[in-house]
């Protein structure tokens, strides 16, 4: 064993003291200042006079270290050359030294409070499990909701909403994209941010989950064969919060979680035994995709419907102003307002009944669903002027033709929706299309994701082709004009949603230059990740889907209203009630008609007019118009289609 010096063995314990924190490294300098002064004192002794007392020449040395302004006043040359040491210890280690330790304090203990490690003391505050690409649009959503949000502050009795939003490490940079975030800006006051993981049990209790209104539980992004998964956490994050409500004794929280695997469905109920609502992030987004390629031109419909902004969305209504009335008198009386059907309870939950008949009675439980550009429209207005009855009868079920019989699509990239999409085309039963999937993923690694995507049956006709469509020779042989729908994906294996849109756009550009050189073209539909690039292809001629916003859009609906979830469920899977386009010239329509006609001549088929998609665009390469003003005679040219909602 080597000796130790006692140099080293000195600087080893004032090494343990510093990194005590600043009350030790306090004490470590005070005992410096200490020996300066009885060295400094002892040094003047000597001369004799006013410092034959010890303790008056310490003294004196303390005076001259802590302040330089005594130095004017020592006579002699001796005590002048001592004092002028004492006054350049005491700028270093008096005033330099401690000024470090206090400033280097009080910068980590604002460091400390900006990361939020704080519990909040909230009570029927809305809690956002993680820090995600759809948290800003998710936050934006909940402080846009005015309408939604005032009954949702009333049900719980609150003033004031206040969101709390649970990030791996929360920091300024954070606060500073809450601010610049449209929808958002001077709001961000309303939202407070705390660090840790949702699979962390103390982090929960950081952010008062139990004592939320609603908790909602985003799907994080992982990196393509991590061990841990986004469901997994979820489930986790679910059973520490059930697992505190045990230990407390505290009733759970309602929750609204998203889960990219829908097979892990069972799970999350299983996990967590309160009310819950699960959103397949995955299984949605697939959904809208496959009616998009049933339906060109839908993808309007849905951004409309589903995203915050200018047009209409879906609202869920009840209470005792509207008990009794039939479908069609409320109608009659809210002339801004589109009424889909009602959802009424049974034992199972919820039956749902859209373009149910009009002279359906509404019963004290039942909720009305509605569409409205705005929620103060879904409220009686004795200013406004009641419109004639519609009398609309049972809707008139259509079977469904084989439009994906034989359909060629082209898919261009690789993410964790793909095999969920191929299942929700195979979920169409015998008409199912023929698929080519273009990727640089390896084909074995896309077989072994297909084949552990064990819900129902698997798409019969699919191709694997490994290539890179950035390049445009490997794009050209693969001939994209030849297919009738053209799917761009989101990379979900890329750093960020930019990076992925920008090789999406990329892509899409170049797809352009092929197809202007075919005669024919097949449709287009674009997926991005990031909301703020929708705007930067313009006069594009796809139909875009930006999947975050979307999904944004449904978890924060949700979680104001849980009914709204069967609602989109039924609007956007196979069967049941379905928003199609329609010729107008199927109907017998008078020459010059105005919404309320053509309402009145579809519920003669049993079927609801939601509005017109037109051929050409607006300025603002908007085709479609949803929920027109009754009496505003629609000018139908050829080519414009009406929108409407009907059983298949």
């Amino acid at each position: 064993m080597l000796p130790f010096r006692v140099v080293d063995r000195v600087k080893f314990i004032v090494e343990r003291q510093l990194v005590k924190g600043a009350g030790f490294q306090l004490l470590v300098v005070g005992i410096f200042i200490g020996l300066i002064s009885l060295i400094g004192g002892l040094l003047v002794v000597p001369q004799g006079g006013e410092f034959d007392d010890p303790g008056s020449a310490v003294w004196w040395a303390f005076l001259r270290l802590t302040d330089p302004g005594y130095l004017g006043d020592d006579v002699g040359t001796w005590q002048r050359f001592v004092s002028t040491l004492l006054t350049i210890s005491g700028y270093v280690v008096f005033m330099g030294t401690l000024v470090a330790i206090l400033t280097r304090w009080l910068i980590a203990k604002m460091a400390e409070l900006e990361r939020g490690l704080t519990p909040v003391t909230l009570k029927n505050h809305v809690v956002v499990l993680g820090w995600t690409s759809q948290t800003l649009p998710l936050l934006s959503e909940l402080l846009g909701s005015s309408g939604r949000m005032r009954r949702f502050l009333e049900k719980h009795d609150t003033q004031k909403l206040n969101l709390v939003v649970l990030s791996e490490e929360a920091s300024a940079a954070q606060v500073h994209e809450l601010r610049n975030e449209p929808g958002i800006g001077r709001r961000a006051r309303q939202i407070i941010l705390r660090s840790g993981s949702a699979i962390q049990p103390d982090a929960l209790h950081r952010v008062a989950c139990l004592d939320a209104a609603a908790v909602i539980v985003p799907s994080a992004a992982y990196e393509a064969g991590s061990l841990i998964t986004a469901d997994m956490e979820t489930v986790k994050a679910l059973l520490s919060i059930a697992a505190q409500a045990r230990q407390y004794q505290a009733p759970l929280p309602f929750v609204v979680a998203e889960i990219q695997d829908i097979r892990k469905l069972p799970v999350v109920e299983r996990a967590y035994p309160g009310p819950i609502e699960v959103i397949a992030g995955n299984a949605t987004i697939s959904r809208l995709m496959v009616q998009n390629v049933l339906h060109p031109g839908l993808s309007e419909v849905y951004n409309e419907l589903l995203t915050t902004g200018e047009g209409n969305e879906i609202y869920v209504r009840g209470g005792d102003s509207i008990v009794g009335l039939s479908l069609g008198e409320l109608a009659s009386q809210r002339p801004g307002v589109i009424i889909l059907g009602l959802l009424r309870h049974c034992e199972q939950g919820w039956d749902i009944r859209l373009a149910a008949p009009s002279t359906t009675r509404i019963k004290a439980e039942d909720q009305v669903v509605m569409v409205a550009r705005d929620y103060s429209e879904t409220d009686a207005d004795p200013k406004a002027p009641v419109l004639p009855e519609i009398i609309r009868g049972e809707a008139k079920h259509f079977e469904r033709a084989q439009e994906l019989a034989g359909c060629r699509i082209l898919l261009l990239g690789w993410n964790r929706r793909v095999p969920s999409l191929m299942a929700e085309f195979a979920s169409y039963g015998s008409g199912q299309p023929v698929l080519d999937i273009v990727s640089v993923v390896p084909i074995s690694e896309r077989e072994y994701a297909l084949s552990r995507y064990a819900v129902g049956k698997a798409l019969e006709s699919y191709n694997h082709i490994e290539a890179d469509y950035m390049v445009e020779d490997e794009l050209r042989r693969i001939n994209p004009a030849s297919y009738d729908t053209i799917i761009l994906l989101s990379s979900d294996r890329l750093a960020s949603g930019e990076e992925a849109d920008a090789r999406t756009m990329v892509g899409y550009l170049q797809l352009e230059d092929i197809l202007a050189e075919a005669p024919g073209r097949p449709q287009l539909i674009m997926e991005l990740s990031d909301s703020d690039n929708r705007h930067l292809l313009y006069g594009h001629q796809s139909e875009m889907l930006i999947s975050p916003m979307i999904l944004s859009h449904v978890l924060a609906q949700v979680a104001l209203r849980r009914e709204l979830r069967v609602v989109l469920e039924e609007l956007f899977t196979v069967g049941g009630a379905e928003i199609q386009f329609r010729d107008p010239g199927d109907y017998p329509l008078p020459a010059s008609a105005d919404f309320h006609v053509v309402e009145r001549v579809l519920a003669a088929e049993g079927e609801i007019a939601l509005g017109v998609f037109c051929a050409t665009a607006d300025a603002r390469g908007r085709s479609l118009v949803m929920n027109p003003p009754r009496r505003e005679y629609l000018d139908l040219q050829p080519g414009d289609r009406l929108v409407v909602l009907c059983q298949s």
